[in-house]
């Protein structure tokens, strides 16, 4: 099953307490998860992340978190949120669909990160027909990375099938890699008839850049025949909005970034504005997709129309 209804998160810049992303603001991620301002249907199946704090033991291996319980009372990640820094997070908390199919699990919690591979990866949203679509999918998937997928997600083989597309961590790399994805996903999907409604909104990052996909195929192409079969989550376009600034925290009793993105240090992408004041967050065009690295101490970020 899918990963409708989901939120995630990805942050790239100067250290900041992770409570301050997760728990703390107006619209913090896990509070996005009880009070969503975008999107109402929430039927929660955990959360995970992945965290690069520099000042850690082997800086560039992250915290890995996850579990199938609700976020909101997990006192072990409240613990580790107040207490580590890093410079580069994706979390993302997983909502579902309200199904005896769904499988609630550890192995399906987001991100995705097989052993040894740089880049981890969160999805949003839904793809119709995923179980017709995976023996179409093995031919373009490397042998060393199917051997090591182990829930029952479609997101956990998108994810496989990007890293079996990147072939070099650059902003073209990447985005040649999200487009070579997104290819592969049409194809199979023209040759077994799919042409529902499917989201793939896509946080992807390796510690020290970053990538995000807001996408849906199809578009506006419903089942007819049985109304409750059609999920909330390809109802709308979902959402995908960045911001860049400096500094984030409790300003004059507000949640912000300072100086603007000409000042800008640190970049923040996430499925809603985490702030009460969204003027700040710039949101990604529908079909597009943002690559961020930091140069010379300042965020770059780039923006891409996908096929």
């Amino acid at each position: 099953m899918g990963q409708a209804m989901c939120r995630a998160l990805l942050y790239l810049g100067q250290p900041v307490l992770l409570d301050n992303l997760l728990f703390q603001p107006d619209s913090a991620l896990i509070r996005q998860s009880y009070m969503p301002k975008m999107l109402h249907m929430l039927n929660l199946a955990g959360f995970g992340l992945r965290a690069w704090a520099p000042e850690s033991h082997s800086p560039e291996r992250p915290f890995a978190y996850g579990s199938p319980q609700l976020p909101v009372f997990d006192r072990n990640l409240k613990n580790l949120a107040e207490k580590i820094r890093p410079s580069c997070v994706l979390a993302h908390v997983r909502g579902v669909a309200y199904s005896t199919a769904v499988e609630i699990s550890l192995q399906n919690v987001h991100p995705f990160q097989f052993e040894g591979e740089a880049w981890c990866l969160a999805h949003n949203g839904d793809l119709a027909g995923m179980a017709e679509m995976k023996a179409l999918l093995l031919r373009h998937i490397g042998p060393e990375y199917l051997a090591r997928i182990r829930g029952t997600t479609d997101s956990e083989w998108i994810y496989a099938l990007f890293v079996s597309q990147l072939r070099e961590s650059s902003e073209s790399g990447v985005f040649e890699a999200l487009e070579r994805t997104l290819g592969v996903l049409r194809a199979v999907r023209a040759e077994l008839g799919i042409g529902l409604s499917s989201s793939v909104n896509l946080f992807a990052t390796n510690g020290s850049q970053l990538a995000a996909l807001r996408y849906c195929f199809d578009f506006g192409c419903y089942r007819t025949d049985d109304p409750r079969k059609v999920h909330e989550a390809n109802l709308n376009f979902l959402s995908l909005w960045y911001t860049l600034g400096r500094d984030y925290g409790l300003h004059e009793g507000e949640w912000k970034m300072t100086g603007g993105a000409e000042h800008a240090d640190s970049v923040i992408v996430a499925s809603e504005p985490l702030t009460k004041d969204a003027s700040a967050w710039v949101e990604l065009p529908e079909y597009g997709a943002l690559f961020a690295e930091s140069r010379n101490g300042r965020p770059h970020v780039a923006v891409r129309l996908m096929e």
